[in-house]
């Protein structure tokens, strides 16, 4: 192979994979199908155009994605710099001037040596070369195919239906319990019991609850066996109790009675800091997420680290398919990078993005792997997306309940994040002045 790196997609994620392996002295070919072909997200001709809001989320180093911000400035990215360099005021958060943001980076990208830029759809993975493929969330249909047809159709998903994520610690265990249904099996859920009245107060503001936008290219697509939990509700009253909120075969230990109804909870990752709203599904606007979800029982304090969705998404089962690089595991010479991982967020993209560059780059140049660890926020990443024990795998923004290797023993929880943080700019630091430099 030569001594060359296909990229395709100019979204965020490729962009900073190409900037991160040109300035290392490798060349790039950078495909990017836009100005000849749009996805339906996308209106600007320029490169990491922002499809939704404009903020990248918390600048503060106690908040995960504040501190993932950091450590890539530590690594010289250029989705912060250009972050940095055209911000707008947004008290605690980053927001960029979306306009300003994409034409910097497009402006950079242009006017890098090393990178080549071609324009048009790129409908097959290129064999010359490394390539990292970064086609984000909407891949055209001619790529979706070739992807599916390369890592086979069980492990590409096209629709992201999952419900909200939130931290254990956050779950009040004084009102929830551990159990199994009849007592057969270990204890593996959560459940949360309510009485008549708190069901009635929940279904109520359940089925009121304000909806999310549907994009017009979505309105018509079919969630198939994943009903959002407000769709069930407005098919009745009890129509809840009878699916996901069904309370057969538990006993709240407190009072030795059935509940009237039953919210589970499933363990989300190995280390048991995240877990899952079992069946709760949902096209509920975020903030409605969060004022409804806590009206039951045991969630009233939640810390919600995703929140339910349902919308077009193109992923790939990255813990079946991926290490810690980003690299396919069954084939040398294919990444991937961006939300097609299963990372959510412009960060998150951008960090995937960073990992896959620098590691396809030293696998260019017979270079040993960089792999960050999981005490940090870009080794939490990804980690995540390589651990091959997730096995209902969803799209993850950055989060602490990803991190491994951490002191949980102290219980305040901004003087435990604010340790993580300092550790692990430490680490990101090391990383660089030893490996990067």
């Amino acid at each position: 192979m030569s001594k060359t790196i296909n990229v395709i997609g100019a979204g965020l994620a490729g962009c900073e994979a190409a900037y991160q392996i040109a300035k290392r002295g490798v060349k790039v070919k950078l495909f990017e199908m836009k100005p000849h072909k749009y996805s339906p997200a996308h209106h600007s001709e320029n490169f990491a155009e922002l499809v939704c809001s404009n903020s990248l989320r918390s600048d503060q180093l106690e908040n995960a994605v504040g501190l993932l911000k950091e450590e890539l400035r530590l690594m010289d990215s250029l989705i912060l710099k250009a972050a940095d360099a055209t911000r707008v005021p947004a008290g605690g958060a980053l927001a960029v001037d979306r306009e300003g943001f994409s034409e910097y980076i497009t402006n950079a990208i242009k006017n890098m040596e090393n990178i080549e830029i071609i324009y048009g759809e790129q409908e097959r993975i290129p064999d010359d070369n490394i390539t990292i493929v970064a086609t984000g969330p909407l891949t055209s249909e001619a790529m979706f195919n070739h992807i599916r047809e390369l890592i086979g159709e069980d492990y590409l998903h096209f629709f992201d239906a999952a419900a909200p994520i939130v931290t254990f610690d956050s779950i009040n265990m004084d009102k929830a319990f551990k159990a199994a249904r009849y007592g057969k099996g270990s204890e593996d859920y959560i459940n949360c019991p309510m009485n008549k009245e708190e069901y009635e107060i929940f279904y109520n503001a359940l089925i009121s609850a304000e909806l999310a936008e549907v994009k017009e290219f979505e309105k018509n697509m079919v969630f198939e066996g994943c009903m959002p939990i407000e769709s069930m509700a407005s098919r009745g009253k009890d129509t809840m109790r009878y699916g996901p909120l069904k309370p057969v075969g538990l006993m709240d230990p407190r009072t030795d009675v059935k509940p009237y109804a039953v919210v589970q909870l499933r363990q989300d990752n190995k280390n048991g800091t995240l877990y899952n709203i079992v069946g709760f599904q949902t096209h509920l606007k975020w903030p409605e997420q969060k004022r409804v979800f806590r009206l039951i029982p045991g969630l009233e304090n939640a810390e919600f680290v995703r929140y339910g969705v349902m919308h077009r998404n193109t992923y790939i089962n990255s813990p079946k398919l991926l290490d810690n690089t980003y690299k396919l595991k069954s084939r040398d010479n294919i990444y991937f990078a961006g939300q097609i991982t299963g990372v959510e967020g412009y960060i998150e993209s951008t960090a995937s993005g960073f990992v896959a560059g620098i590691n396809a780059c030293a696998k260019c140049l017979n270079k040993e792997n960089i792999v960050f660890p999981a005490n940090t926020s870009i080794g939490a990443l990804s980690h995540y997306i390589s651990d091959s024990s997730v096995k209902n795998f969803q799209p993850m923004n950055v989060n602490f309940g990803l991190f491994n290797g951490v002191d949980t023993s102290i219980r305040d929880k901004r003087k435990r994040n604010s340790q993580i943080a300092q550790k692990s700019l430490e680490i990101v630091e090391y990383i660089y002045n030893n490996y990067e430099k």
